[in-house]
């Protein structure tokens, strides 16, 4: 299991962000024909407005980011946009942190339920949200992307 914490991302926090992300995510543009939409995004912003949430874990020096989440409060639930963990955390129980970091700070703000939505060729997702209890709502396209839609009900 890891020893990361996580923490609202800085900053000073944007390049790591932008590492991680383009880590994660740059496999897959070959897949899908497509630069994935995380790739894309304004990370200073989100970090601004503080939809950034990091994992940082502890090595023999400064410790380092090596996973991430991007949430988004809406009235009725936590609209979870992204969760990335680079390929050298892969295995190491970042991902398992995130996730369950996100359904803690949805409970902390009291909202019912997680939605979030993948694209329908990483199908690697498609294994891993049902394990952590997420349900499939609906597939469709926005634009030229192929979605799948999840929810996870908060008991």
């Amino acid at each position: 299991m890891t020893d990361a914490r996580i923490r609202p991302a800085r900053p000073a926090d944007v390049p790591d962000v932008r590492r991680v992300i383009d880590a994660a995510f740059r496999p897959y543009i070959a897949r899908i024909g497509l630069v994935p939409v995380p790739m894309e995004a304004d990370h200073a912003a989100n970090v601004a407005a503080g939809r950034v949430f990091v994992a940082e874990t502890p090595t023999a020096g400064p410790a380092r980011v090596t996973g991430l989440v991007v949430v988004d409060r809406r009235a009725d639930h936590l609209h979870l946009d992204t969760v990335a963990v680079h390929p050298g955390a892969h295995g190491t129980g970042v991902g398992r942190l995130l996730l369950e970091f996100v359904e803690a700070h949805a409970r902390a703000l009291g909202l019912p339920e997680i939605r979030l939505f993948t694209n329908a060729l990483m199908w690697e997702n498609q294994r891993i949200y049902p394990r952590f209890g997420y349900e499939v709502v609906e597939r469709g396209a926005t634009g030229p992307y192929d979605r799948i839609h999840y929810r996870k009900r908060l008991d």
